[in-house]
Order: C-alpha cells, then structure tokens, then sequence
C-alpha cells in the first residue's frame, strides 16, 4: 500500500510497476526504455507517450517533488 500525508493512495497496476521501478533504485537515473520494460510484462503494446502519461499520474498522486524529469535521459525518484 501507499500512502501519502496518512492517506491511502490508489495505483493502478500499471502505475504501481512504475512505481516499483524507481523504488528499487532510488536516485538512480532511469531511461524510458528501462521503465517500458517494466510496462511489457503486461502483454500490451505501449504507445510513445506511456511513460509520460503514467509518470504524470503519479507526479499528482505522490507529489510533484517526488519524481525528477532529466530532459532527453529520462526520470529519477528521490531517494527516500
């Protein structure tokens, strides 16, 4: 579960892969194709805006702050 502020948030299946991503290596620096790869396990085929898409969505679920756009390289979470 995830919580912010005491509050229950709610994920999406697809929304909490991405979220595994970045907490299984916080600050670390990762590229879009590395967190496609955590989208294909689902067997869909993924549009080029997907990552931009579910990355939005957490930034307003968990906190703009919480997730950092390197421009051309790809996204880094703060480290916990």
């Amino acid at each position: 579960m995830v919580y912010r502020d005491g509050t229950t948030i709610n994920l999406t299946a697809r929304e909490w892969a991405l979220l595994e991503a970045f907490i299984q290596r916080p600050g670390t620096l990762l590229s879009k194709a590395q967190l496609e790869d955590h989208l294909y396990a689902f067997g869909s085929e993924i549009e080029s805006n997907t990552i931009e898409v579910y990355v939005s969505r957490l930034r307003k679920k968990l906190g703009s702050d919480q997730l950092e756009t390197v421009r051309g390289q790809g996204y880094r979470m703060k480290a916990l």
